[in-house]
C-alpha cells in the first residue's frame, strides 16, 4: 500500500496491486478529522463516545477527499459474523444490518466498512467487474468471512477465483496479536493447518500470537485465488497508532477508521451520472 495525502488534510492508503485496475479503494488513517482526543481525529464511530456531529463531519471530509458524495456509500451494522449483503444502486446510502461484508457489480456504488484492529479485505473480480469488501476480526477469520465473501461473489456474479485480486489492509499484526485459549481452540477446530498461523514468542506455555493476515490469505488461496494476486499491506495497527486506531493498543479509547471502495467505469461502460 501507499499513502495519499489529500488537500483537506485527510491521508488515505491505497493498494498497489489495484493501481491499473478499474476499481478505487481508500483506507483512511486517523488524520484530517475534527474529533478531539481520544478519537483524534478522523473517527467514524458514534458508539465510542464521540459526538455524532463530529463523526458526520469526519465522514464527509473523508468522502470529499476521495471524490465520493457522502450520501452515496452503503454501510453496515457489523457483528463479527460471516453474512454477506449483495447491494445495488438502489441501496446507495443504506445501512445493511447484521453483515460484515458487501458485494456489488454496480459501477460507482461505494462500499464502506469500519475497523480498529480487525482486517479489511477487498476482493475485485477483474473479469466480471464486481467487488467485495469484508471485515474480519478473529471470529470472522476463523469462521471463514473472507471465503464467504468470495463464495457470495461466485453465486451472484459467476466469479472465477483465478480472476480475483485481493487487498488485505492495515490491521493488528502477528507480532502484536496475543490471543487466549478460546481463540486458539476455535482456530484449531475450524482452520485447515491452523498451527501455521500461530507463534509462541514467549515460550510454548505462554499465550499464542495469531497471524490474521496469513490466515485470511490462506483461505483465499485455498479457494483458488493466485497468491501473486494477493497484496498484504503488512501495516500493524497496534504498532502504528500515530496513523491508525487500535482497539488493543489504545485499550478501547479510540475511534474507528474505514475502507471505502467502488468500481470505476471500464472502457466499455458509461460513467454513472449519479456520481
Amino acid at each position: 500500500m501507499h499513502p495519499i495525502p489529500h488537500p483537506n488534510g485527510v491521508i488515505t492508503y491505497a493498494f498497489d496491486n489495484l493501481t491499473d485496475l478499474p476499481v478505487s479503494a481508500h483506507v483512511s488513517t486517523r488524520h484530517g478529522g475534527v474529533s478531539p482526543a481520544p478519537w483524534t481525529s478522523l473517527n467514524f464511530s458514534v458508539s465510542r463516545g464521540d459526538e455524532p456531529a463530529r463523526v458526520t463531519a469526519n465522514f464527509a471530509r473523508f468522502c470529499v477527499a476521495v471524490g465520493v458524495e457522502p450520501a452515496q456509500p452503503v454501510r453496515t451494522h457489523q457483528v463479527h459474523g460471516t453474512a454477506v449483503a449483495k447491494v445495488d444502486r438502489e441501496d446507495a446510502g443504506s445501512r445493511q444490518s447484521g453483515t460484515d461484508a458487501l458485494i456489488t457489480d454496480a459501477v460507482g456504488l461505494p462500499l464502506f466498512l469500519v475497523f480498529a484492529d480487525c482486517t479489511p479485505i477487498l476482493l475485485y473480480d477483474s473479469r466480471q467487474h464486481s467487488l467485495g469488501v469484508c471485515h474480519a476480526g478473529w471470529r470472522g477469520t476463523v469462521n471463514g468471512a473472507a471465503a464467504s465473501t468470495l463464495w457470495a461473489m461466485q453465486a451472484a456474479y459467476n466469479t472465477d477465483p483465478a480472476d480475483v485480486w485481493v487487498g488485505i489492509g492495515p490491521s493488528i499484526g502477528p507480532a502484536s496479536y496475543e490471543v487466549g485459549e478460546e481463540v486458539f481452540q476455535m482456530a484449531q477446530a475450524k482452520l485447515p493447518g491452523p498451527d501455521r498461523f500461530f507463534t509462541f514468542p514467549n515460550g510454548p506455555d505462554a499465550s499464542p500470537y495469531f497471524d490474521l493476515w496469513q490466515a485470511n490469505a490462506a483461505q483465499l488461496i485455498e479457494a483458488g485465488i493466485p497468491p501473486t494476486q494477493i497484496e498484504i499491506a503488512g501495516i500493524d495497527t497496534a504498532q502504528n497508532t500515530a496513523d491508525f486506531f487500535s482497539h488493543r493498543a489504545e485499550k478501547g479509547a479510540c475511534g474507528l477508521f474505514g475502507m471505502l471502495a467502488w468500481l470505476t467505469p471500464t472502457e466499455s461502460e458509461p460513467v454513472n451520472s449519479n456520481q
